[in-house]
């Protein structure tokens, strides 16, 4: 089964209210799926109806592993329920969005995560020198939330550096600062409503344009290399959006980076430690991709205390935050594969740093005010709801006007 289908198929929590009014929602049975054609047949008032499933496809939830396994499971067969909204378009019957009935949970079949008690979890900002088994909390090293004085000068540095760059990546008064996002589902939920509350701030760089690459699941796993699969189809698809929006690679500049890995199942430190390394593949490959890429802000998972799939619960969600921390410590430290500074060798990778961490422990206010609310999640549990979109949102655009290595390109000077 190709990956959009199983993009489609994993949106099972859509609800009929999500759908447009002038397109009515029906029911079926599905009959086929064609992964060669792209098509799922679904028997529809006793009559046999292909439907094609597009990039449009209305979904939730990440196309993953862990869904794989349980669609797999639930042998997607002859027969199985189904609630769909279709629409025409360049003369096919597309999907708008498709979900199983009485599938379960949220829409999704397969278990709900085991009770985890996250009440002694701290942020990692406010574990500071505590560890969490065994390891040590804070942003960066020596639990500290600032990065080493080292490190920001060269940050600063780069920020300074950055301008408007023609098509060609060339310096001009009239060019372009592209700042591009990197990730999964909540990824893109998230930075569309960062896009809108930016792209609406009189204080913005009017030189900056801000694109919105991340796309529903694309997990770390699946786009950390880009010549096959479903890496291959992330990375044209950022291509488009970013000739959609009248720039070019080589005017990326500043990148942001939200990921994680779909059914975790390694325990700590495995899934953070695995993590890390995908997230470090993911940062190589866009220096070879992006040649004038200086900064990169990487953040880790919101809370996921509220979830009620496998897709990446508690602890998960909390530990993606190790895996952020470490791989910037190990650029700090000087690992050659992770070097940034051509006077220290070949430039491997843009500049590395947290941008706004997105962790709360649920209701439980960090000393910033922070928290999530049930209300803040979809269906789910797992992706955010509007109010949880807009609260990432303003963090996002909190961090990107007073960073002092965000501010010197992201406002108007």
């Amino acid at each position: 089964m190709p990956r959009l289908l199983l993009v489609a198929l994993a949106g099972l929590a859509v609800s009929a209210a999500a759908f447009q009014a002038d397109e009515p929602v029906r029911r079926g049975r599905i009959k086929k799926v064609d992964a060669d054609k792209g098509t799922l047949t679904l028997t529809v008032d006793g009559q046999d109806r292909d439907y094609t499933v597009t990039a449009a496809t209305l979904m939730r939830d990440d196309a993953n592993q862990e869904i794989k396994d349980r669609l797999k499971d639930r042998r997607l067969k002859e027969g199985a329920p189904v609630m769909f909204k279709a629409a025409r378009k360049d003369g096919q019957t597309v999907l708008v969005g498709v979900r199983l009935v009485g599938a379960g949970q949220g829409g999704l079949p397969g278990p709900r995560p085991p009770k985890v008690d996250t009440s002694r979890l701290k942020p990692l900002p406010e574990l500071g020198r505590d560890k969490y088994q065994g390891f040590e909390g804070g942003l960066y090293p020596g639990g500290k939330n600032e990065p080493p004085a080292g490190h920001l000068k060269a940050g600063l540095a780069l920020a300074k550096a950055v301008g408007p760059l023609d098509a060609d990546g060339k310096p001009s008064d009239d060019g372009k600062i592209v700042l591009l996002s990197v990730g999964m589902s909540n990824t893109t939920q998230e930075f569309s409503v960062f896009k809108r509350l930016a792209d609406a701030d009189k204080d913005k760089n009017p030189r900056l344009v801000i694109v919105d690459g991340a796309q529903g699941g694309m997990t770390a796993t699946a786009i950390q290399q880009a010549d096959r699969g479903p890496g291959e189809r992330f990375w044209t698809t950022v291509d488009q959006r970013l000739k959609a929006a009248g720039v070019t690679r080589q005017q990326v500049q500043v990148a942001w980076i939200k990921e994680a890995d779909a059914g975790p199942r390694q325990g700590f430190p495995k899934y953070a430690q695995t993590l890390q390394a995908e997230l470090g593949n993911i940062v190589r490959l866009m220096h070879g991709r992006f040649p004038n890429l200086k900064i990169v802000y990487l953040s880790s998972r919101i809370c996921a205390a509220f979830a009620k799939t496998l897709l990446n619960p508690e602890p998960y969600a909390y530990e993606s935050g190790f895996a952020v921390r470490w791989l910037i410590e190990e650029q700090i430290k000087g690992e050659p594969a992770l070097n940034y500074d051509l006077d220290k060798g070949p430039v491997k990778a843009p500049w590395l740093a947290w941008g706004p961490y997105l962790w709360a422990n649920g209701v439980s206010k960090r000393a910033d005010g922070l928290s999530y609310e049930e209300s803040d999640f979809a269906a789910d549990g797992t992706h955010p709801s509007e109010s949880g979109r807009r609260k990432v949102a303003r963090q996002l655009l909190q961090f990107f006007q007073n960073d002092p290595t965000a501010r010197p390109w992201f406002v108007r000077r």
